[in-house]
């Protein structure tokens, strides 16, 4: 009988083992660091882990602490919102204005502590151009843009933003300034009596007419 030349030898292969091998000490560094920043994290941002907390707030007491507190509150806080879109950037978040820019202060100014409001809703609502005097001392020619125009929205909601950035102008005590809340129906009315000019106003065409009207 002959020899099977044909035939192949078969390879054998080592059956696979099983180890260990110890991890990095890094790793565990790591890790430790990670669970330490993450729990400072949540300690400092889970406001407790209230779920109405929430960035910016750290925790409920804070967040009560800025709610308003009333219906006033609320319209000053509006306000306050409007004036950073349409007015800080001229009279500045302190209210004092910026003279080389011709933006007279509003802090302390008579035209916005008048008792009557009718000539700072007209202001607002058409604008200002030329010279002016405020609180003793006089600003050059310049102009200040109508917001009240410009807002997108519809009327009576432009008499409602007027109103809200109005009154938190007037009444902002960080400024010093304390005078009565501006009302939406003394925005209207104004505004319905000016509703159709379009040039801005000057200061003494302003000064003619009386403060209640």
């Amino acid at each position: 009988m002959n020899p099977d030349t044909d035939k192949s030898q078969a390879t054998q292969t080592s059956e696979p083992t099983s180890g260990s091998a110890q991890a990095p000490v890094w790793l565990f560094v790591l890790l430790a660091l990670l669970a330490f920043w993450g729990m400072g994290f949540l300690d400092s941002h889970g406001g407790g882990f209230q779920p109405v907390v929430y960035a910016p707030y750290k925790s409920v007491e804070e967040l009560a602490e800025d709610q308003p507190t009333s219906k006033e509150d609320v319209v000053f806080r509006k306000g306050k919102l409007i004036y950073a879109s349409y007015c800080m950037v001229c009279h500045m978040e302190t209210g004092l204005g910026n003279p080389a820019n011709f933006c007279p202060p509003l802090s302390g100014s008579e035209w916005v502590l008048a008792k009557e409001p009718g000539r700072i809703i007209r202001i607002v609502s058409k604008g200002l151009t030329g010279p002016i005097q405020v609180a003793g001392k006089q600003f050059g020619a310049g102009q200040m843009f109508a917001v009240g125009d410009t807002m997108p929205e519809e009327e009576p909601q432009k008499a409602e933003n007027i109103a809200a950035v109005l009154t938190f102008i007037r009444a902002n005590k960080e400024w010093g300034n304390n005078a009565s809340p501006v009302t939406v129906e003394q925005v209207s009315a104004v505004r319905k009596k000016i509703a159709d000019r379009s040039a801005a106003w000057v200061a003494d065409e302003l000064l003619k007419i009386p403060e209640n009207e």
